[in-house]
């Protein structure tokens, strides 16, 4: 027994000796290097990241009609009228506030956040860590990627900045840490693993393409930085999975590839440019992948290809399965947009692709997407069923800068004003104009001359998605 009492004894003096050691310093804490030094702290890389994220903070007016209880009623307004005493409807303006986070990419004060948090405001104001607010101003604001790039003048020097890192470097199981404002609590950070990659079919944005993450995010997160354990940005923090509104261990993080490819087709004017490849197809399913020779399904069978565009210039076929673009796998038509969109302007990608059962290479020299037509936007305006609506030419350029993920050619309306003939109509953003009485439309000149012509009424076709819609409407 005497045996096991020093024994213990001098556990017990460790133990004591343990818990009386002063605690390191920052500075001389070590980030993580090895699964084995795992209880090592993150505050070094911390203490570097979290200055170049900030709060942002938005304000929009909401303005509302209002009519007096009495008077809201239809009966009364039917025999007094919309401007009799107190049945004028009052304007009545509230201001919405909602907050979100972003991160500061380079230092003389550009931003990058969600399109989601700045959307519709009309003000917004940037805090960072320190404290320092910054009125900031939208330079670009994309919504097939959700993302808005930001700017703040700081005028007593550069701002701290996060460098953007190669997210195609990631893998599964990579340790990540998630820095944002949730909840409008303050910075917080919470760290996690890398659950998936090259998430497609999320439904966050129409270019979707999502780091997947177990590291806790909550409403205020939105915007904020994912980075690496060397300290760089490899996503924006985006979305949840939740159906309580909290974290339940499912994120959403754009690539900082993505980022990248946004930064660099940013124009002057504010305006996006992206790569495109004239071709597009469908996913590669076990049925479709047993009739080709593939061994298992992915890619994309390309279905269509632009006249003239890079694809068929490359000598692309309609068939031709794409697997791999830059030697990066490609599993859907989610994960082909993302590729081509992250790649720069006459940059020369090398496709994989599977051709009568075998593999072969093409070479496509990237271009921005034509604008051919020209749009010609125009408002329609007089006495006919669509005036109020704006409609332009499509084009390849409109057509991705709408999102659509595949050649769309006609008419198409892109807004309609509130209690316009066009919106009592019944005729909505998005809809394709095919005919108007029996003839077809092709142009925005065709469609306006059509509509000014003396006839005793219009029978007007449009395409609504998959469905096809007739209306008739006498003059």
């Amino acid at each position: 027994m005497r045996l096991g009492w020093p024994g213990a004894w001098v556990l017990v003096v460790w133990t004591l000796a343990a818990a009386v050691t002063p605690p390191a310093s920052a500075e001389t804490k070590v980030t993580p290097g090895s699964r084995t030094e795992i209880q090592m702290s993150f505050a070094p890389l911390v203490k570097k990241a979290a200055p170049a994220v900030v709060n942002i903070y938005t304000k929009k007016v909401v303005r509302t009609r209002q009519y007096g209880t009495l008077f809201d009623d239809p009966f009364f307004r039917q025999f007094f009228g919309e401007g009799f005493g107190f049945n004028v409807p009052r304007q009545r303006e509230r201001i919405q506030n909602s907050l979100g986070s972003g991160v500061i990419v380079r230092a003389d004060g550009l931003i990058v956040t969600n399109h989601h948090v700045i959307e519709g405001a009309d003000e917004i104001t940037i805090v960072l860590p320190d404290r320092r607010e910054f009125e900031a101003k939208v330079i670009a604001d994309d919504k097939l990627t959700d993302l808005a790039l930001l700017r703040v003048e700081a005028k007593d020097g550069p701002l701290p900045y996060l460098e953007l890192r190669d997210s195609d470097d990631l893998e599964v199981g990579d340790l990540v840490l998630a820095i944002g404002n949730p909840f409008g609590v303050g910075q917080t950070v919470t760290s996690g693993i890398v659950s998936a990659m090259a998430r497609t079919h999320v439904g966050i944005s129409d270019m979707g393409f999502f780091i997947q993450t177990d590291a806790a995010i909550n409403p205020g997160n939105s915007g904020g930085a994912l980075i690496s354990v060397d300290g760089q940005l490899v996503g924006i923090n985006t979305a949840i999975f939740s159906k309580s509104g909290g974290s339940h261990g499912i994120g959403f993080a754009i690539p900082s590839n993505m980022i990248r490819a946004v930064l660099a087709g940013l124009r002057d004017d504010g305006t996006l440019v992206r790569a495109w490849l004239g071709a597009w197809g469908q996913a590669v399913t076990n049925e479709i992948a047993g009739s080709l020779g593939l061994k298992r399904p992915g890619g994309v069978l390309i279905n269509e290809v632009y006249p003239n565009g890079p694809a068929a210039l490359a000598k692309m076929k309609v068939g031709d399965v794409v697997l791999a673009i830059d030697g990066h796998e490609v599993g859907d038509p989610g994960a082909l947009r993302f590729r081509i969109a992250t790649l720069p302007i006459d940059h020369v990608a090398k496709l994989t692709v599977w051709r009568r059962e075998n593999k072969i290479d093409l070479a496509v020299k990237l271009v921005p997407p034509p604008e051919v037509p020209a749009r010609d936007e125009r408002i329609l305006d007089g006495e006919q069923p669509m005036a109020g609506s704006a409609v332009a030419n499509m084009s390849p350029a409109l057509a991705e800068e709408l999102g659509f993920e595949r050649q769309v050619s006609g008419v198409m309306i892109l807004r309609i004003r509130r209690g316009s003939p066009a919106d009592r109509f019944g005729f909505e953003p998005g809809d394709l104009v095919r005919e108007i009485n029996d003839t077809e439309i092709s142009s925005v000149a065709e469609l306006v001359a059509a509509l000014n012509a003396d006839v005793p009424r219009w029978r007007i076709t449009v395409q609504r998605g998959e469905k096809v819609l007739s209306l008739v409407v006498n003059r």
